[in-house]
């Protein structure tokens, strides 16, 4: 039997949240213990051989890569959260998503000054949310080396507003 491939255990879902999108559902790929493991896989294949200090996960999907990357790599791994999730001082920044507006916070005292961070999530659209957490991690004094994704979904020209960053997307989607 052929070895499946990571895009095949994404599940794609027409007309949702609204008619005309495709949501690409990775709910499928946490399910299945092989789709996982060659999710973290990719991910883990991407930072083969970078020098970095941290990893920084985006809520929630984030989350899940990010922290068995970090096990993996032996690194700490700091969550970037929606606002009133993180117990103590933060630091926000506001950005736009496609179907309206958020805050993404860390820490303010997660990042030191000097290290090198990667962020890791699971989809970049328009790029607003890594955007934010990026422009966070530079406020901290950290420097994004790599910033990476399982999907990416290239009609909306997310990695366009990243061109300053290290991009890499372990399944690219042309459309949208």
């Amino acid at each position: 039997m052929a070895m499946k491939k990571l895009e095949d255990y994404v599940t794609s879902i027409p007309d949702f949240p609204e008619k005309g999108i495709i949501f690409r559902d990775i709910t499928s790929v946490l399910c299945d213990a092989d789709g996982l493991q060659l999710a973290i896989d990719s991910y883990k294949e991407m930072l083969e051989g970078l020098d970095f200090d941290v990893i920084v996960g985006a809520e929630a999907r984030g989350f899940i890569f990010g922290a068995a990357l970090s096990y993996l790599f032996h690194k700490p791994f700091v969550p970037a959260r929606k606002p009133g999730k993180l117990p103590r001082r933060t630091v926000s920044k506001d950005y736009e998503l496609e179907y309206g507006t958020a805050t993404i916070q860390l820490h303010s005292d997660s990042i030191r000054k000097g290290q090198k961070v990667v962020i890791i999530d699971d989809l970049i659209a328009t790029g607003g949310t890594v955007e934010a957490i990026a422009d966070l991690v530079e406020q901290l004094g950290g420097t994004v080396v790599k910033i990476c994704f399982l999907m990416e979904l290239a009609g909306l020209k997310g990695r366009d507003r990243l061109s300053k960053y290290d991009v890499e997307s372990a399944i690219i989607y042309e459309g949208a």
